[in-house]
């Protein structure tokens, strides 16, 4: 909050605007009337001419509402009890006199007081007339006539703020103040809330008093307004013929400057030296220059002051005078004024510097020869401008006057590029126009009052002001829209698009503006703070189990907080905040308590510079958790995939509060942190396992119940097997006992099925609401094979692969043996059977037996002369082969020798010994079964 305040502080120490007195804000401070019995009227006009109100207010307190439009200015008569302090009760003390308008448009605002003999105009400068240093001014009541307890010096001071804290400080001795003795001897500091003012004062029957308050330094932590003068005075040059009220408001020292003009005013008594001015030092060393002049009239340093003679104006001709006056520091000079040939018609204003940024128009001056109360007002009109340039007015809206010869312009000696105009017994609404810089003053008079003042021109250079608000948002900065061109900058950079008058801020930072005017160098306004406001917001929480922690978090902004910065503003009802050393705020609801409950904390941001602020309502919703127990879900098998099961989740009797919800997880983390949720609770495929649910209420307080799955796996019959039978067999399947129900593939809903063939078939078992499919085959057994027979003489012997041993073989299909030899056979065809242990029907081969020959006797007597097994050759891949003793192949039948041997080979007989032959070939039958059949001859050939 101190940089927000801080904030506030440097925007009104950097307001201005062009035409100073043409403001949309105006403060006048009280001021301590020794003379009493004036009237007090604010004067207000403005160039709009869309009317507009504007509101008077007194120590915060709307007193009045006026409209004013351009054509239309408009008077308001103030209480005296509210604009000048007459007792010393007043004075030293904590006071609500002052004045605050506020318009909506900008508006010339003067405070006129008049009786019938004095008279004073105090022109308001706007937002350029409140600062936080300044140096009081007095008119030099030097002289006997300035004398006496009806005059005095008076400075009151009005705060613009609240906790505006202010010193004030003097050189001279002696002073006596009205009211009491100042508590720091030659200072006194004092605090004033915004609308409240103070006045410090003392009259002029102690001679330390007629100027030793002159320069006085008035400082300020915040802005403040001063009005500052004698009421009243006499700064004439001859003894006492009266006083008149001497009175204007003053400006912070940054809207001084060091070049100035005056235009002589009218008095006619230069014994008098009723014309003139006062020189207020800022800074030591400040030297004082006339009319161009090398020698300077005095250096003087800060607080000091110097009076300029009368006689220092120059005469331009036609009875013109003006003087020009230049400092080598910035100073304030107030213009003595004064009209007729007495010295009790004395009056000053504040003149403003010349500057190349001036205004080109002051439009308008309302009721410019009007006094509140009085008539028979005599007045002229001083004009300032640049060289050259082309000046018209207008009255009451009336056509554009350009001045006469005689009324200027009139050069200005020591500065070519200055000249001035006087227009005597101007009356009505006022326009000034220039096509350069221009500046308007007034001084008039009336019996015996003079008066003075300025109505443009209170600053050197062109600064920023806020329209409106304080901070972002809502804050809105400008600078004078009369200014050729502007180019907005954030701590340094230019803003793209920001090239008109006013700029609304979004980002906190170092503001400035250039602009450039005519012929002035391009300048850059001093830079402005702008600090985001203090966040408010409202947040809620809801409080479920025991404690909530409560991490500080900016809204908006991206600075991080620091710790040491939160505070709770508003303690909780029904519990109790602490805040631990992280800054985290630790909210205890109180036990049993179930409801909202509020808290108020504030915390600000780690930026040094433009530090960030949220005050925060937090409210808390104070709820019981769900109840909820864990529970176990069973569900069938999956026949795709018996380990799985398929949940239907939201089953669960996990609780029996009504208006809740339920949300399901994998793992309690997930349901803790509400992450990797199960979306298809309905139908959720798993194994044994658990999962979690999370139950909530309308608070959004929950509690997670874990939920066991359990896969009721498949029950099959121990008892149902596979079955082998023979193919043309038929067979019965069991499932066995203890099932809830069957259901066979043949469509039968018994234990067991009769008559089963060879095939494939299934029987779904159930158990319980669970059914389990079980599958079960009747295969035809494997039938054996004769892989060969072999034949040895007359003994056959049955060789067997496949089916099931023991074997049983038979060649007539009635006896069986167990021995797969048979012996005896007869020559010529045989069938043999065989079968495996099933029992099945026998597979069958038929078997040639060949006539088999021992001996052969090749002597060509036509018996036994060949071995001959021709017989033989039409059975498939028939071989016959004969070998000698040592297993040499000696001969090899075939269809060139008819499978026929004469015991011969390469028709030479072999010699008579025994021999070896082999025949195989497979019978003609399906399995295309090998035979083979090995023997022995006996060959005799005579030699």
């Amino acid at each position: 909050m101190n940089k927000i305040l801080l904030s506030f502080l440097l925007v009104l120490l950097s307001i201005n605007t062009l035409f100073a007195q043409r403001d949309t804000d105006h403060w006048i401070a009280p001021y301590y009337a020794s003379t009493t019995g004036y009237t007090n009227a604010v004067y207000l006009s403005t160039d709009s001419v869309t009317p507009f109100a504007v509101k008077i207010y007194n120590n915060n307190t709307l007193i009045q509402t006026v409209t004013i439009s351009k054509g239309n200015p408009q008077t308001y008569t103030v209480a005296v009890g509210l604009i000048t302090a007459t007792t010393t009760s007043e004075a030293l003390q904590v006071i609500t006199k002052g004045l605050y308008l506020k318009g909506d448009k900008p508006f010339y605002c003067t405070l006129r007081s008049a009786q019938g003999a004095h008279g004073e105009i105090i022109t308001s400068k706007g937002k350029a007339g409140i600062g936080q240093l300044f140096y009081v001014a007095n008119p030099p009541n030097t002289t006997t006539a300035g004398t006496g307890t009806d005059k005095n010096f008076t400075a009151g001071v009005l705060a613009t703020e609240d906790n505006t804290h202010v010193t004030v400080s003097w050189n001279t001795s002696g002073l006596v103040f009205l009211g009491g003795t100042p508590s720091g001897g030659n200072s006194q500091t004092f605090t004033l809330n915004k609308g409240q003012s103070y006045i410090m004062a003392g009259n002029n029957g102690t001679a330390a008093n007629l100027t030793g308050f002159i320069g006085a330094k008035i400082v300020s932590d915040k802005p403040i307004t001063l009005t500052n003068g004698s009421s009243n005075g006499n700064f004439g040059a001859g003894g006492s013929s009266g006083s008149d009220l001497i009175m204007d408001q003053s400006v912070p020292v940054e809207r001084l400057g060091n070049t100035f003009a005056m235009v002589k005013t009218k008095s006619t008594a230069p014994a008098e030296n009723m014309e003139g001015g006062i020189v207020i030092a800022t800074e030591d060393n400040t030297e004082i220059y006339v009319n161009g002049g090398t020698t300077p009239l005095a250096t003087i340093n800060a607080g000091q002051w110097y009076r300029i003679n009368e006689t220092n104006y120059v005469l331009q001709g036609g009875g013109h005078y003006n003087m020009f006056i230049s400092t080598s520091k910035n100073v304030y000079i107030y213009q003595l004024v004064g009209v007729g040939t007495a010295n009790n018609t004395g009056g000053y204003n504040y003149i403003p510097p010349l500057n190349c940024f001036l205004p080109r128009k002051i439009d308008e001056i309302g009721k410019i020869n009007e006094m509140p109360s009085v008539t028979g007002i005599t007045l002229k009109l001083n004009i300032l401008t640049e060289k050259n340039a082309v000046v018209t007015y207008t009255v009451n809206g009336g056509a554009p006057i350009t001045p006469t010869t005689a009324q200027g312009p009139y050069s200005l000696t020591g500065n070519a590029n200055w000249v001035t105009y006087a227009i005597d017994g101007i009356t009505g609404n006022v326009t000034v126009n220039s096509n350069k810089a221009v500046t308007a003053g007034v001084n008039g008079g009336y019996s015996s009052a003079g008066y003075g003042g300025y109505f443009a021109g209170f600053s050197s250079i062109p600064l920023i002001t806020k329209q409106i608000g304080d901070c972002i948002p809502g804050i809105i900065l400008e600078v004078d829209d009369s200014y050729d061109t502007y180019q907005w900058y954030l701590n340094g950079n230019p803003i793209t698009g920001a090239n008109s008058n006013s700029y609304t801020p979004t980002t906190a930072g170092n503001y400035t503006v250039k602009i450039t005017v005519g012929s002035c160098i391009p300048v850059t306004t001093p830079v402005y703070k702008v600090y985001t406001c203090l966040q408010q917001s409202t947040k809620a929480l809801t409080v479920c189990e025991g404690f909530q922690s409560v991490v500080p978090a900016f809204t908006n902004s991206t600075q991080t907080y620091v710790p040491s910065t939160v505070t709770i503003i508003t303690p909780p009802a029904n519990g109790s905040a602490i805040i631990d050393p992280a800054g985290v705020i630790i909210y205890t609801p109180t036990f049993g308590f179930v409801g909202t409950d509020t808290i108020v904390y504030k915390f600000c941001g780690n930026d040094p510079d433009f530090t960030d602020c949220e005050q925060v309502t937090l409210t808390f919703t104070v709820s019981a958790s769900p109840v909820v127990t864990d529970a176990t879900l069973r569900t069938c098998f999956l026949n795709t995939n018996p380990a799985t099961g398929s949940f239907n989740l939201t089953t669960a009797p996990v609780t029996v509060t009504p208006g809740i919800v339920k949300q399901y997880y994998p793992s309690p983390t997930d349901a803790q942190n509400g992450t990797n949720a199960i979306l298809n609770p309905l139908n959720y495929i798993a194994p044994n396992g658990v999962v979690y649910i999370k139950v909530s209420n309308a608070n959004g307080c929950f509690r997670i119940a874990k939920v066991t799955l359990i896969v009721l796996p498949p029950v099959y019959s121990s008892i149902l097997e596979d079955k082998i039978i023979c193919m043309e067999d038929k067979t019965t399947l069991d499932a066995g006992s203890g099932f809830t129900s069957y259901k066979w593939s043949t469509g039968a809903t018994t234990q067991s099925i009769n008559n089963v063939a060879v095939g494939t078939y299934w029987v779904d078992l159930k158990t319980g609401d669970c059914v389990a499919r079980q599958t079960v085959k009747v295969y035809a057994s494997e039938q054996p094979v004769i892989s060969n027979i072999d034949i040895t003489n007359n003994t056959v012997t049955v060789n067997v692969v496949g089916g099931t041993a023991p074997y049983q073989y038979s060649i007539d299909n009635i006896h069986w043996q167990e021995s797969n030899a048979f012996t005896n056979v007869p020559r010529g065809n045989n069938t043999f059977y065989v079968k495996d242990a099933y029992d099945c029907n026998p597979l069958d081969v038929e078997v040639t037996v060949p006539n088999l020959i021992n001996v052969i006797t090749p002597n060509g007597d036509g018996v036994n002369d060949i071995l001959d097994y021709s017989a033989l050759a039409h059975k498939p891949n028939f071989v016959f082969n004969v070998y000698d003793r040592y297993g040499t192949k000696m001969h090899q039948g075939n269809k060139a020798n008819g499978y026929k041997w004469d015991g011969a080979v390469g028709g030479k007989k072999v010699p008579t010994g025994n021999y070896w032959f082999d025949i195989s070939w497979n019978e003609p039958n399906s399995k295309q079964t090998p035979i083979k059949y090995s023997g022995w001859i006996l060959v005799k050939n005579r030699n």
